[in-house]
């Protein structure tokens, strides 16, 4: 009886010690809060050659590509941009917590002289191209190291010696047949929902958008299969499409991106697998890549 007594007390010492302990720590810290604390070295500006403005009756659209995982891709799409292949399209598709698609409904557009009709594809890139990766300590259940390059989601295999992007919320795709080289930039679509992480590999990720994504995810939806607009009415027309590095300084979009592979943004990604403020009342220990948030501010 004595042991079972001392045994009680000593569990209700170290429990009451836990507990002053855990009330004398400090509050965890937010994202906002960390984002808060950056300096200016902290973000990078989008490289102009590298940023789309897609102008809808709505407003801008901003994307940015990554050209170190899609080289050629990314080429192609700057051809069609600057020949103004996009001027006049359409938002074509709209599937419920999927994709938002654009492009040329009937397919009759001619192509640019400049763009390619095929363009090989680039599902994953070489790890060498992959050169400011930064891994997550997290599993992850589609790739064996999964992390963050330069402002995007991507993920790795060690054992191929492959990197790519991934298929999180707000990533920009290039649409294709079943054939693999046949998606030339011509149509692209967004990650509207839940991320579609399955179809990583089989497509080419060419980049992200970084501004105005509720004007894509507020597109009504479509009634047609795979969430296509069966009747013309049902689109939105797209203004022009332009390479930021050709539109003059004074009508550029002004966005920074926090670098991924600053010790700030780790602390970021600390804060949304352990979530401060007084909301949150369990903390997993854990966040998936596509929940990692990766902030964008206006200059």
């Amino acid at each position: 009886m004595q042991l079972n007594y001392m045994t009680g007390a000593l569990v209700a010492l170290a429990l009451a010690t836990q507990c002053a302990t855990a009330a004398d720590l400090p509050p965890k810290p937010t994202v906002s809060d960390i984002v808060k604390e950056s300096k200016p070295g902290d973000w990078r500006a989008l490289d102009p050659e590298n940023t789309l403005y897609m102008d809808l009756p709505s407003g801008r659209v901003v994307i940015e590509m990554a050209p170190d995982f899609a080289p050629q891709t990314a080429a192609n799409i700057r051809a069609l941009a600057r020949e103004k292949y996009y001027d006049g399209l359409y938002i074509i598709r709209s599937q419920d917590n999927y994709v938002v698609q654009w492009g040329d409904p009937d397919e009759e557009k001619p192509r640019p002289f400049k763009a390619k009709e095929k363009v090989t594809a680039e599902f994953t890139a070489p790890v060498a191209s992959d050169k400011r990766f930064v891994r997550m300590k997290d599993i992850d259940g589609y790739a064996a190291q999964v992390g963050h390059s330069n402002g995007f989601p991507s993920a790795r295999d060690p054992k191929t010696g492959r990197a790519w992007l991934t298929h999180c919320y707000a990533m920009v795709g290039v649409a294709r047949g079943n054939e693999t080289d046949s998606g030339n930039g011509s149509q692209l679509y967004v990650v509207s929902g839940h991320a579609p992480r399955h179809l990583d590999q089989n497509i080419t990720v060419v980049g992200r958008v970084v501004a105005g994504m509720p004007l894509l995810s507020v597109m009504p939806r479509g009634t047609g299969p795979l969430g296509f607009y069966e009747k013309a009415e049902e689109r939105t027309q797209i203004k022009s499409v332009r390479i930021a590095a050709d539109v003059p300084e004074a009508e550029r979009s002004q966005y920074e991106v926090m670098r991924t592979e600053s010790p700030i943004y780790q602390r970021v990604v600390e804060a949304a697998r352990n979530r401060g403020g007084p909301w949150t009342k369990v903390s997993p220990n854990h966040v998936e890549l596509c929940n990692a948030p990766i902030p964008v501010r206006k200059k």
